[in-house]
């Protein structure tokens, strides 16, 4: 029998009585262990060897997990100071911390794990240590102690489990592939195996020679296993911001463009939205420690505050509400792009526009909302109007259902609801293709006087505010916007979710 090179030398070292690792033939035959596991697969076809695989599992410390082994558990260290300054009372809850040493996240670590553990109480602001609690029989430091020294065997899963919650240790897996000789590898040993002369690859000197028609070709297993690489390529998200904006490109809109952390005179106020709204507490959006916009442009703030203490026009009315510059001009984190389309429909991004125009932006918006499925903290926001004279509901619709038909989605439901921006207003609502669910993808509406008269446009504009991480779950399927983007983001879906076009 003859054979390529790599394979007689695997076949040979091997064993039929015991089991010997791919690394450890690799070692010894001094070849790399790819090259020594294409050979174990290609003699397992041959029938000369059998190939066996099994997961070898590892536990390590993080760096937290190793500071925590050294230093003492936070948990520990707020009990041992608690019990040192309580003398059986109760004690406030500063002096423990402070006398702990701990700072940062290290205490609402403690804090969260002291009650968790039976070490103590913490109620209004005071903590009251349990004098018979037992920190030298914690699993937990005895796990960390086990795993730094080589027995993480000897810990208990849930033990295991709880660490890598708190970020304390790693886990990883790994297939580790042995061989073994079946009988049909001793009798083809016994008989006695050649080297085979061969080649893995066609030459330009074997084909101006000739040679190429007397040499054996190896043969390739394309079954075999091979390393994964995960090689670089666009975030799904980016990519549908992508087609977002050659649909809209293609639609006839010019891209806006403008700053992140704005006064709140063009995120909110030019939106006639009343500084005493809700939604402009710190409850909703983010204030910057920052000095405040240097002075606004003079006609349309005056216009502006006009319209939120008047109103416009001979009916308005409207707000009869507080309204100071000092506010007006306070930095936050813009809540919405529509604060870019106030900056271009002012004149103030780009002069004065006559209709018709169309423009839209593809940018990131931040809001103080509960983490979900559907909801982050920064999002990015499909901005968008069309100027023109005559618009109406029907226009927005129509423009809605064009834009939606080429990503597919073309159930599209309707809502009205209430803007202080716009009248009238409707929510846009599209099925997720997974859960079923109506899911809310946008909102929009006219703008309305109060916006548009102090921003000196005197025609109608309709506008909408849509979200690309909602159109891109439709359209993938993906189930949490977590697992797009985010500190919770998964990489396997990053890596595995297929190219759309």
């Amino acid at each position: 029998m003859k054979l390529p090179e790599t394979q007689v030398a695997v076949v040979e070292a091997a064993s039929a009585t015991e089991v010997r690792t791919v690394e450890s033939l690799a070692d010894e035959l001094d070849r790399k262990p790819a090259a020594v596991t294409r050979a174990a697969f290609e003699l397992e076809d041959e029938g000369l060897l059998d190939v066996i695989e099994s997961t070898d599992e590892s536990v390590s410390l993080t760096d937290e997990g190793r500071t925590y082994l050294e230093d003492g558990l936070p948990e520990i260290r707020l009990y041992e100071a608690a019990l040192e300054a309580a003398d059986g009372d109760p004690v406030e809850m500063g002096q423990v911390i402070g006398a702990s040493g701990l700072e940062g996240g290290a205490v609402d670590i403690a804090l969260s794990n002291l009650a968790r553990k039976g070490y103590g109480e913490i109620d209004s602001g005071e903590i009251s240590p349990d004098p018979d609690a037992d920190p030298d029989a914690d699993e937990e430091v005895t796990a960390l102690e086990a795993i730094e020294s080589g027995d993480a065997d000897l810990v208990a899963e849930d033990t295991l489990d709880q660490l890598e919650r708190r970020g304390l240790i790693e886990r990883s897996a790994r297939t580790v592939r042995s061989v073994q000789l079946t009988d049909e590898g001793v009798t083809a040993l016994m008989e006695g195996i050649e080297v085979a002369e061969a080649v893995d690859r066609l030459t330009s000197e074997l084909l101006t020679s000739g040679e190429w028609r007397d040499v054996e070709f190896s043969e390739y297993n394309v079954a075999a296993d091979a390393p994964d690489i995960d090689g670089g390529k666009h975030h799904p998200l980016r990519s549908m911001a992508e087609r977002v904006k050659d649909v809209l490109v293609g639609m006839g809109f010019e891209e806006m463009q403008g700053p992140h952390a704005d006064a709140e005179f063009w995120i909110n106020d030019c939106l006639f939205m009343p500084q005493d709204h809700p939604a402009r507490t710190h409850w909703d959006q983010f204030a910057l420690d920052a000095p405040p916009m240097g002075a606004l442009p003079d006609g349309v703030r005056e216009r502006v505050e006009g319209a939120h203490r008047e109103g416009v026009g001979e009916d308005g009315q409207g707000y009869h509400s507080p309204w100071g510059e000092e506010m007006a001009r306070q930095i936050d984190l813009r809540g919405h792009t529509t604060s870019l389309s106030a900056r271009y429909l002012s004149g103030i991004a780009e002069g004065d526009l006559e209709p018709p125009q169309r423009y839209f932006s593809i940018e990131k918006a931040y809001r103080n909302d509960e983490i979900d499925a559907t909801h982050l903290l920064e999002f990015f926001q499909i901005e968008g109007w069309v100027m023109a004279e005559d618009l109406s509901v029907r226009d927005l619709m129509g423009t809605f259902t064009e834009f939606y038909e080429q990503f597919g989605i073309t159930d599209l439901q309707f809502k009205p609801t209430y803007n202080p921006y716009t009248e009238p207003s409707f929510e846009l609502f599209g099925e997720h293709p997974v859960t079923g669910e109506v899911v809310e993808i946008g909102n929009s509406g006219i703008f309305r006087p109060e916006m548009l008269e102090p921003l000196g446009v005197d025609c109608d504009v309709m506008a909408w505010g849509l979200a690309l991480e909602r159109l891109m779950m439709l359209v993938t399927g993906a189930e949490d916007i977590r697992d797009v983007h985010g500190t919770l983001v998964d990489l396997d879906y990053l890596r595995t979710e297929e190219v759309r076009y």
